[in-house]
């Protein structure tokens, strides 16, 4: 099965062209749980297979996380699954394609960025505080297009010197919080100056801390904006595998433009030979 791996700011993916091998769609959950695992496998945050569209688009994205659940976006994912399908004359430097979450446009611009057009949020609150561990915690919540992707936007002080393991613990509860009906991805931040913050985050579905998360890193831009931490309508996002760069349109407190511009990386091409994986 031939393979392209990519990342963007740290996330990595395994992307397939299944307009060519045309693997049977019930049996992607289990490929993917497969060949995510690391150390066993070829190891990646998440699986992409770049399928037929039903409408009009350029072509669809089914994204799939490390443990074989359906993603309803992946904002980095995207952006890597747009560079590839460039490459690889699936469709132009500017592209829409199809995600769970509604379509997605796209665009390729020189060099290795690439700037997507996210789904725009759904919902938005803005003071929706959570208490863990009997300590409370400000927080926003906002889900990502419709289904929504669900993410709480969390404060942490002294986030750049805190360890791993207590966001990862903290992270884990919060993910878990019973107030997020369909769990959410954790996005702790710190406010860097004006325009800037730095945002670590424990993803839904990989069940661990990310190098990056790129819907995570624009809902955090979207409440850091509204709540007035961000002075601009521009912002930089600091995660542990890079800078991700957000751009938002909005009239009042409504956003209607959300965009997310960073590098993308091919790190391999090749065919899976994993003599373990049986479908």
């Amino acid at each position: 099965m031939e393979f392209t791996k990519m990342q963007g700011a740290g996330n990595d993916f395994i992307i397939i062209n299944n307009i060519i091998l045309k693997l049977p769609v019930e049996k992607l959950s289990a490929i993917a749980k497969k060949l995510c695992q690391r150390k066993v496998s070829l190891g990646a945050d998440g699986f992409m297979v770049v399928d037929f569209p039903d409408g009009d688009a350029d072509f669809k994205m089914r994204f799939f996380n490390s443990d074989g659940s359906i993603g309803e976006m992946c904002g980095n994912g995207a952006r890597c699954i747009s560079r590839y399908a460039y490459l690889n004359n699936i469709a132009g430097k500017k592209m829409r394609f199809e995600t769970t979450a509604g379509i997605v446009s796209a665009e390729v611009l020189e060099g290795r960025l690439v700037k997507v057009l996210l789904n725009n949020p759904e919902v938005i609150k803005l003071n929706n505080d959570i208490e863990i561990d009997n300590v409370k915690y400000e927080c926003s919540y906002i889900e990502l297009g419709n289904p929504g992707l669900p993410h709480a936007v969390v404060k942490y002080d002294g986030l750049q010197h805190a360890s791993d393991g207590d966001i990862f613990e903290t992270g884990r509860k919060i993910r878990y919080y019973e107030g997020f009906v369909k769990g959410a991805n954790v996005n702790f931040f710190e406010v860097i100056d004006d325009n800037t913050a730095i945002v670590k985050t424990y993803e839904r579905g990989v069940e661990d801390l990310t190098l990056a998360c790129g819907t995570g890193s624009a809902s955090t831009a979207v409440a850091l904006i509204l709540k007035g931490y961000l002075k601009e309508n521009k912002a930089k996002i600091i995660v542990p595998g890079g800078e991700l760069f957000i751009e938002i349109e909005k009239t009042d407190n409504n956003v209607d433009k959300l965009f997310l511009i960073g590098d993308t990386n091919i790190i391999a091409e090749g065919k899976i030979m994993d003599e373990d994986l049986i479908f």
